[in-house]
């Protein structure tokens, strides 16, 4: 009888229970509801601000730009090309510096005698939007605005146009002789929306989507267009034509997340921005309230339960202490074995450390004379054009001494004093040609020393200097004023050879030869810029481009060890190599060292190895 009466009171304890934890989850799952809504409609109001800002700032840009002169004097003579390509270059340069799409001028039929556009392939010039809703509302004295896919570029935008009226008139009482647009891209809002795990769309007035972060949804309705809706978006070719279907119709997995929104009204064109609330965070945050809810009673019933079981508790003390003991040997071996096997791992990591270091010493030798190598290597690629310029002052000695000889000979002995003075001047020549070699050959000892990087620039340029004059290509150097790092002389110049090596055979086959160095103080950095006119660096070279063993050159040319040793020097002087394409053509490489109070990772009196 106590067995049953215990039954039944444990089982309407857990009906109480459980319809206790699913009035919690209800409860929740309305206030979850509410507060993801309200914090939606916040988001909403943010974006919502952002967007018609955005918007707003240009909606002044056409009707400024429609006082021009050179706008009605073109719509005056269409048919006067210099004029027209004069209003061309000034529509460009309000592009480039607004950073709008695109800006054209439309005669009274539609027809584009003017764009921004002029040069590119998808030039609007000689196309005809008077089919536009923006043209015919612009054209009646309005301002028109319109969204749609570009006929033309295929490319979406906003489009603003204002009507051009004739200067000579009052607005009110002239009609407008053309018309001029400005095309807006919101392609900056789709990609910032992509960072927000809900669906944000942004629809127009008949319901069709032309942003999101959901790329599936785009160009399609929230609701099933009528035939009507449907031929107005084909006359305009709105969305170029294409049939809208609406997002109900796409596969399940692509119109995931579509149904319950929030919504708010943006712009002038009646469009409304929505966010589409995840209805797993609402279920999700519901779920933990009925767990917390069922944990409590689980912690209350459990509590009940350990009263109960107190007594029993009590009588199994003892066995309980014993058995606590037996755990506390049990775990005082087992912290024994353990401090044995981390004193045996500790000895096991000491040897390997010590191999580490061997190895890494002998990785320091081995850069150290990779280094030396690729200084021997450049030495023997300038070696044609030493000899050159050894050549010459040689062949000026022996010629000399043979004329002091002569002059001796007939008693002239203020010519043959000239001419000694001439063999003198020459032999100084050849010892400073052969001292920079030495300079540059001996090996560096890596002491930290404060470098000159304008006087490094020359003298680089000087051991350059039979090469570039070998092959007609004209340097440049803009390096007057001294700026100090911290670093090795002999390795800086090895890094300044190289590259120029690298810009001499880049323009080798190139019909405009030019090299140019300059040297700036950016930021407390010293930074030497090599600017090249040859064809530039291919985007599948670039990324390769400072790799060991990678190289471009013909076989017998190179190693592909310059670049790659020249980044790792730069890098031992906490200095960074880089290489891109210049804007006015060619590759430019850049070298960024910090000034001598900048440096702070130095090892000792010793540059760190790269």
């Amino acid at each position: 009888m106590m067995f049953r009466k215990q039954s039944s009171l444990i089982v309407v304890a857990i009906a109480c229970a459980a319809a206790l934890v699913f009035a919690v989850y209800f409860i929740a799952a309305d206030k979850a509801s509410n507060d993801i809504h309200a914090a939606a409609d916040r988001q909403l109001h943010i974006i919502a601000l952002d967007l018609e800002s955005v918007v707003e700032k240009f909606e002044t840009l056409p009707f400024a730009i429609a006082f021009q002169s050179d706008v009605v004097q073109v719509l005056a003579k269409p048919g006067d090309r210099e004029l027209a390509h004069r209003l061309n270059l000034i529509l460009q340069a309000i592009q480039r510096q607004s950073k709008v799409g695109a800006i054209y001028l439309m005669d009274r039929s539609g027809h584009t005698i003017a764009s921004s556009n002029w040069d590119q392939p998808t030039s609007f010039v000689g196309k005809n939007f008077g089919f536009r809703p923006y043209f015919r509302e612009a054209l009646s004295g309005s301002a028109g605005r319109f969204y749609g896919i570009g006929s033309t570029t295929g490319e979406p935008g906003y489009f603003i146009a204002q009507p051009v009226y004739p200067p000579d008139r009052p607005r009110v009482a002239a009609k407008p002789v053309g018309v001029l647009a400005v095309k807006i891209s919101l392609a900056e809002f789709e990609q910032a929306w992509q960072s927000s795990e809900e669906p944000l769309a942004l629809a127009d007035d008949k319901g069709v989507v032309f942003l999101s972060n959901r790329n599936g949804w785009l160009y399609h309705s929230m609701r099933a267009l009528d035939r009507d809706a449907q031929s107005a978006l084909a006359d305009t070719l709105q969305y170029a034509g294409q049939r809208i279907a609406p997002i109900s119709s796409l596969p399940k997995k692509v119109q995931a997340g579509f149904g319950e929104h929030v919504a708010k009204p943006v712009g002038r064109l009646g469009w409304q921005l929505m966010l589409f609330p995840s209805q797993a965070r609402i279920v999700r945050a519901a779920t933990l309230s009925a767990l917390a809810a069922a944990l409590l009673l689980a912690i209350a019933g459990i509590s009940t339960w350990a009263l109960y079981q107190r007594r029993r508790r009590l009588e199994e003390g003892r066995e309980s202490r014993k058995a606590l003991q037996q755990a506390a040997e049990e775990l005082d071996r087992k912290i024994v074995q353990r401090t044995q096997e981390l004193l045996q791992a500790n000895r096991s990591l000491e040897g390997k450390y010590a191999k580490l270091k061997e190895t890494e010493h002998l990785l320091r030798s081995t850069q150290n004379e990779l280094v030396q190598a690729g200084k021997l290597a450049m030495l023997g690629q300038m070696a044609a054009g030493v000899t050159h310029e050894l050549n010459q002052p040689l062949a000026a000695i022996r010629a000399f001494a043979d004329n002091a000889g002569t002059f001796l000979a007939r008693g002239q002995v203020e010519q043959a004093g000239e001419n000694l003075a001439h063999i003198s001047a020459a032999s100084a020549r050849m010892g400073a040609i052969i001292g920079q070699l030495k300079g540059f050959a001996r090996k560096s000892h890596e002491t930290v020393a404060s470098v000159d990087l304008a006087q490094a620039i020359h003298a680089s340029a000087q051991l350059l200097d039979s090469e570039f004059r070998r092959h007609n290509v004209q340097l440049t150097i803009d390096a007057d004023n001294a700026a100090l790092v911290t670093g090795d002389m002999v390795r800086t110049e090895q890094v300044l050879i190289n590259l120029l090596r690298n810009a001499l055979d880049a323009v080798e086959n190139t019909t405009l030869r030019k090299v140019a160095v300059t040297l700036r103080q950016e930021d407390g950095d010293a930074v030497v810029r090599i600017h090249d006119s040859g064809p530039g660096i291919p985007d599948q070279v670039a990324q390769h481009l400072f790799e060991p063993f990678f190289t471009t050159k013909p076989s017998g040319k190179g190693l592909g060890l310059g670049l790659a040793i020249s980044s790792s020097i730069v890098q031992a002087m906490n200095g960074q190599l880089s290489a891109h394409n210049h804007v006015d053509g060619g590759a430019e490489f850049v070298v960024r060292l910090p000034g001598p109070e900048t440096i702070s990772t130095l090892e000792g009196d010793k540059l760190v190895n790269a």
